[in-house]
């Protein structure tokens, strides 16, 4: 009987788990992001592990507590901890600390260039080339999010009543704010910087065109807006939290103003946690809150691949590897999903 089932799990594996490994950390997956040929992944238990293509992945004990946050600086990775922590991760497992708030938490970083950036309470911490902290802004209440524009020339920072976008000058720093009432979570320039969008806690996304501040109300869903992603040249903003993966369109002078967003990727009965872009095929990933992952693209007519079945814990994190080749994807309970994305691989 053992063995007719194990043949039944089998014939229903999707092709990616059928080559690639499956791995349960017994850590929920908070974050994935990719470094040269690495994957690093940071995990409820304060670890962060290096997955790379033949090899077992690399398990650095980075925090005492949560890894709340991480971003990508050149050959390293940013976290931010439960433990007050704001650290410089090699892939070979070196750690270099560059600073400690103590019981005060590490909600958030953000890195471009030389900048490392973190937030703590209400407050953003910037370094620049050396250890020295250059800055830091104060903000009306605490952080919900943080990201830099593709210049590295703007700094958005989402709290509560809207984002302060910020702007080096000569050394200083001078903030602009858009407002909108409520609380702001993570937030996104777009790729061409005409937009600026933050996802709510009502429920909503809420954008501005950045030159004179127009709103873009986005409505409608029935949860929580966990992730977007931008896809495409046109550009499409893709968002979870609902049934399927919305993708709202920002192209032309209105961007998504009075239009209706392209909707793939139908869940059924489960609704959308996490989405990610597959660069250059004009594609998305969208996780579900039962664990399954389906690949599609930006086209309500084509049918979506399914990626992964489910695991019965909802999906946290999906990253691509810099040459396309992986795809790694983990949810709340620890599973982990590795595979080459292409058969030939």
């Amino acid at each position: 009987m053992n063995a007719d089932l194990e043949k039944l799990q089998e014939s229903n594996k999707t092709e990616l788990e059928r080559r690639g490994s499956i791995i349960n950390t017994g850590a929920p997956v908070t974050e994935a992001i990719t470094i040269r040929d690495h994957i690093a992944v940071g995990f409820g238990d304060g670890t962060v592990r290096f997955f790379q293509s033949g090899s077992e992945p690399k398990v650095v004990k980075a925090h005492k507590g949560v890894v709340f946050s991480m971003a990508r600086n050149g050959d390293y990775v940013l976290t931010g901890g439960e433990d007050g922590r704001f650290l410089k991760i090699s892939s070979e497992g070196d750690i270099d600390e560059i600073a400690n708030f103590g019981s005060r938490w590490v909600d958030y970083v953000a890195s471009y260039k030389d900048f490392k950036v973190c937030s703590s309470g209400n407050t953003v911490h910037i370094w620049s080339k050396s250890k020295e902290k250059i800055n830091s802004l104060e903000h009306q209440s605490t952080v919900g999010g943080l990201t830099f524009d593709n210049k590295g020339k703007r700094l958005a920072v989402s709290r509560y009543g809207g984002v302060t976008v910020w702007k080096q000058n000569n050394n200083k720093w001078t903030s602009s704010n858009y407002s909108w009432k409520g609380s702001h979570g993570k937030v996104t320039f777009s790729p061409d910087g005409r937009y600026l969008v933050s996802s709510m806690q009502e429920n909503q996304i809420h954008g501005w065109r950045i030159n004179d501040k127009a709103d873009l109300a986005m409505s409608g869903y029935p949860a929580k807006i966990k992730s977007f992603t931008w896809v495409g040249d046109t550009p499409y903003l893709v968002t979870s939290g609902s049934s399927d993966a919305v993708c709202w369109p920002f192209d032309g002078k209105e961007g998504p103003m009075g239009r209706k967003p392209v909707c793939v990727a139908n869940g059924g009965k489960e609704l959308a946690t996490f989405v990610k872009v597959l660069d250059g095929e004009n594609a998305v990933f969208t996780g579900f809150s039962d664990g399954s992952v389906l690949l599609s693209e930006i086209d309500e007519s084509k049918k979506p691949i399914r990626i992964r079945n489910s695991t019965g814990s909802e999906v946290t994190a999906i990253a691509v590897s810099s040459n396309r080749e992986q795809v790694l994807i983990g949810d709340l309970q620890g599973n982990i999903l590795i595979s080459s994305l292409w058969a030939d691989n």
